[in-house]
């Protein structure tokens, strides 16, 4: 069986970004399916573009995983951004057509939605091929565009953008949520049979961001980052990401004024972004002991620095997203895998550190909270907080892309079934 992923944001196993689509084509081939991943040349993550000359489209092979990159221009933010996008859903058609000719046609389509023209596209190269498309939803779109901009929901622009979301959700052939409760998002909007909608909600699946555990374990024996920090005997809080306003790293400089100035407790930053050095300006002018920015540092890199910390914070929007159904941030998984405990700053609803009891989420995201969340990871005796560290891992091992894989099997063979009736 032949699959296509069509994922804009698709990247190589060694660069920054969403391996999501390799992790699972690496899989798949073990099961007698082989998967060609479509994504954009412009690598988000990086900004690297990937084609540089007049190509339609660049080939590569890595890993016995084919990529076919469709040529898109930069694409950092706001209208550039936009454009990229619309380049790769206009280049898709031809690309897929010659790479067609050249590989044969695919027996199904999997088509990822960071943005909905790739789902959009997946749909109509499917119908073009007579085949099935699997419609794979990363995040409910129009919603977070509702929740992060001036756009509303009840606009006349909103209410497009909605009637497009439900298009693409009546006519993929199946639907699989990153969230556990996003199927809740298509009831909400009545759009199930039961209520008298067009959607079956038995074409809906769950299957949520994970790690690779074999490779992951392997990187923190093997990528050993030097930092005399990390080798302390003081209580370690790692946040490992941007730093930028949308992550709020400024809650947990606050967080970090309310704890003991004494030495006892270290919070490591390691990341980067356009707050960085004015975040670390007022660590110094307030003589903020207990804190420390250690910069941007590999990815390879961050299994061993999160496997030595005590505890690894995510630092969370509450305001900017909806965090009622779920979560599926790759940091998370990543975090479980170093087998510490987890402080959320935000409540999510199907709480995966909640379910497997691998650390603490905030109620309220306040520096009060947080102090106060760190301090109890720090007073818990040592019974305790290691059946917190013994959870995360076993959370990990739920979420291996291996098992995470064969979820997706049961996926195209239930979709192939359907269609064969």
């Amino acid at each position: 069986m032949n699959l296509w992923i069509i994922h804009h944001y698709a990247t190589l196993p060694n660069l920054n970004g969403h391996i999501r689509p390799f992790r699972f084509a690496q899989h798949l081939k073990n099961n007698g399916i082989n998967t060609t991943i479509f994504a954009a040349s412009y690598q988000h993550f990086s900004g690297e573009n990937l084609i540089k000359d007049k190509r339609k489209y660049r080939y590569k092979v890595t890993g016995d995983i084919p990529f076919v990159f469709v040529r898109t221009p930069d694409g950092s933010g706001g209208a550039a951004r936009i454009k990229n996008m619309l380049a790769f859903y206009k280049g898709l058609f031809n690309c897929a057509d010659r790479y067609a000719k050249k590989n044969g046609k695919p027996d199904m389509i999997l088509a990822s939605s960071p943005q909905p023209f790739a789902m959009l596209a997946g749909i109509q190269i499917a119908r073009k091929y007579g085949i099935p498309c699997i419609c794979e939803v990363r995040d409910l779109w129009p919603e977070a565009v509702f929740k992060a901009s001036k756009i509303k929901e009840k606009s006349l622009l909103g209410k497009i953008l909605t009637a497009g979301e439900h298009w693409m959700y009546k006519h993929a052939d199946a639907l699989v949520f990153t969230k556990e409760g996003d199927t809740d998002y298509l009831k909400e909007q009545k759009w199930t049979l039961i209520q008298g909608g067009d959607i079956d909600i038995r074409k809906c699946f769950y299957i949520n961001n994970g790690i690779e555990l074999a490779e992951y374990e392997r990187e923190i024996t093997k990528y050993i980052f030097s930092d005399e920090d990390l080798e302390s005997d003081a209580f370690k809080v790692i946040y490992a990401g941007a730093i930028r306003p949308v992550n709020n790293v400024a809650n947990i400089i606050e967080a970090a004024k309310l704890l003991p100035q004494d030495g006892n407790i270290q919070i490591l930053i390691y990341g980067d972004g356009n707050q960085k050095e004015e975040l670390q300006k007022r660590v110094q002018e307030e003589k903020i002991i207990n804190v420390k920015f250690k910069g941007f540092v590999e990815k390879k890199y961050l299994p061993y620095i999160l496997s030595r910390s005590s505890v690894n914070l995510l630092n969370y929007s509450s305001e900017n997203y909806n965090w009622s159904r779920g979560n599926s941030s790759n940091k998370l998984f990543e975090y479980l895998a170093s087998g510490k405990p987890v402080i959320s700053t935000v409540k999510t609803g199907y709480s995966i550190i909640e379910k497997y009891q691998c650390g603490l989420e905030m109620a309220r995201q306040t520096p009060q909270g947080l102090a106060d969340a760190i301090l109890q990871i720090q007073n818990m005796n040592s019974i305790q907080y290691q059946k917190f560290c013994r959870n995360a891992k076993k959370g990990a091992e739920e979420f291996d892309y291996g098992k995470l894989s064969l979820r997706l099997l049961d996926v195209i063979t239930w979709t192939r079934g359907k269609r064969n009736v």
